[in-house]
């Protein structure tokens, strides 16, 4: 199957690239630098679009590309609706022209249900989303588009709102990023504490290899038209998960608060409700905690060696 996949050389794109190779797929990469198997191509220039889509003939459409920092939507809120919300109309509009019987994977994220309280202990799919942010929001909008085009026009769509997930390769601004890049520091000598804000709140974390593959059981498997939760169904106490991490170190790894770090949270746990991922594809989740903990601290190691 001929697979296309936009933001393939951002940290999900590289493993489901893997992912769909080792399962057969004929994959082309679309981003906006060139590289092996990827071709250059920006999603707001709709004519080159539909050109490269035309050339793809595509069977399969994985849709990752976009601006995912949150705190970046608030200074930029039009240049995020402009990539996240209008780049994703182009890529609707170039597949119903050229590409119509493709399936479409429209990855959003647990973000659009905003601000959860109690209803964190469980959320699903049916609840209503409350985005918070210009990020969440210009998701939501992604995720209408692609139900509209589905109901509007028949074409295959499917959406997610996928919680945390990490692993080697992903990048600091993110919570456990963002703990094995300090923790290293302290190792090396160059800091003499890990500086953390809340550690109370629980989180729901999956390995970025077991959100790939259930990305691609949602092409293969999930139905048209619906919207899918991807995560581990299980949380773990942000002090837990610094815990684990400390245990991984050469050395010991003091712990100091800081204030400017400290984000009140009205949702002290957020839990994934997967079942009807697993009911329509089957999927389960294969990767500990502690693999991906144990991946993303050797990545930021290697990190450093590299530099020097």
């Amino acid at each position: 199957m001929r697979a296309l996949i936009t933001g393939s050389e951002g940290f999900v794109g590289r493993y489901l690239r893997a992912e769909l190779t080792a399962a057969g797929y004929q994959v082309t990469g679309l981003d906006r630098t060139e590289g092996p198997g990827c071709v250059r191509c920006d999603l707001n220039d709709a004519e080159v679009l539909r050109e490269t889509i035309r050339e793809i003939r595509p069977e399969a459409v994985f849709h990752l590309a976009g601006q995912a920092d949150v705190g970046k939507s608030w200074k930029d809120p039009a240049g995020t609706f402009l990539i996240n919300t209008v780049g994703a109309a182009h890529l609707l509009e170039a597949l119903r022209q050229e590409a119509p019987e493709a399936g479409v994977l429209m990855v959003g994220s647990a973000d659009q249900y905003g601000r959860l309280g109690e209803r964190g202990l469980s959320v699903r799919e049916d609840m209503e989303t409350r985005p918070q942010s210009p990020y969440a929001i210009s998701k939501k909008a992604q995720e209408e588009l692609g139900l509209l085009y589905a109901r509007s026009y028949g074409m295959r769509v499917f959406a997610t709102r996928s919680f945390n997930h990490g692993g080697a390769g992903q990048r600091q601004g993110f919570m456990i990023p963002d703990f094995a890049a300090g923790i290293v520091r302290v190792e090396r000598g160059e800091e003499p504490a890990l500086r953390v804000g809340n550690l109370e709140a629980r989180r729901d974390f999956t390995h970025v290899k077991d959100v790939v593959r259930a990305y691609r059981l949602i092409m293969e498997r999930g139905k048209s038209g619906e919207i899918y939760n991807v995560g581990s169904g299980k949380t773990w106490q942000v002090r837990e998960v610094l815990d684990r991490m400390r245990g991984m170190a050469s050395r010991e790894i003091p712990v100091v608060p800081d204030p400017s770090r400290m984000r009140p949270s009205d949702t002290p746990v957020i839990c994934c409700d997967r079942s009807k991922l697993t009911r329509d594809t089957g999927w389960e989740p294969e990767h500990s905690l502690e693999e991906m903990l144990r991946d993303t601290l050797e990545d930021f190691r290697h990190q450093k060696q590299r530099t020097e």
